[in-house]
């Protein structure tokens, strides 16, 4: 079964983050919200691997739970 890198992957990790940012500036929650849904629908299915999308879900999810 692949495993979810959880590890940088990228080059420059700022930059990637301030395009992050910058692709959110002057969106309502709302807007933001569906942004991020969709881009998390367009990079799941670029990744293609149901195995490794569930592993993600539940990190994801386990992130936000210790948050609270």
């Amino acid at each position: 079964m692949p495993h979810l890198n959880t590890q940088s992957n990228f080059n420059v990790p700022d930059e990637f983050y301030e395009r992050l940012i910058n692709a959110h500036r002057d969106l309502s929650t709302n807007e933001s919200n569906a942004m991020n849904a969709a881009l998390v629908l367009l990079l799941s299915n670029h990744i293609g691997d149901l195995d490794v999308i569930s592993q993600a879900l539940e990190e994801a999810r386990q992130s936000v739970l210790a948050e609270a």
